[in-house]
């Protein structure tokens, strides 16, 4: 399931009147249950034969106006991009892959700066704005946080 998908779904819960939505795509579960502040977000994928213990789910909690937009506006005039989700963030698409962005590369809306492994899902992201990268926050094939800033730029 795509990440556009996922907020699509988040934004119905808080909108409407439905409180959970449940939605199933092969060895993929998603659940989404709106309290009273909080819209949660549950994800769960078919268990993994392994010698190490199973993972529990991930359940990541936050505000669905968060959800939309994920950068806010740093020094005078840079804008931080910030990560959408919890997971591992990953500079290319593989190892042997050149990295989606370096510092100096201009940018442009719907451009792909990154991807985010979370549950083993790799979920790419995009830009929400122009300009050129200024710096790159996280390092590759680190542990990131939900809302954890990953580049600063300076806007077009």
């Amino acid at each position: 399931m795509e990440l556009k998908e996922i907020k699509e779904l988040i934004k119905l819960v808080s909108e409407s009147g439905v409180s959970e939505v449940e939605v199933e795509r092969g060895d993929f579960k998603l659940a989404i249950k709106k309290t009273d502040e909080k819209t949660v977000l549950v994800q769960q994928s078919a268990p993994v034969t392994y010698s190490a213990p199973a993972p529990a789910p991930v359940v990541a909690a936050a505000p669905t106006e968060k959800m939309e937009s994920h950068h806010t506006e740093v020094a005078s005039n840079l804008i931080t991009i910030k990560s959408p989700m919890i997971g591992t963030y990953y500079k290319s698409a593989s190892p042997d892959k050149p990295a989606f962005v370096q510092i100096g590369d201009e940018i442009k809306v719907g451009q792909v700066l990154c991807i985010v492994e979370a549950m083993k899902l790799f979920n790419e992201i995009e830009s929400e704005v122009s300009g050129k990268i200024v710096k790159i926050l996280a390092d590759n094939a680190s542990p990131i946080e939900y809302d954890q800033p990953l580049f600063l730029v300076e806007p077009k």
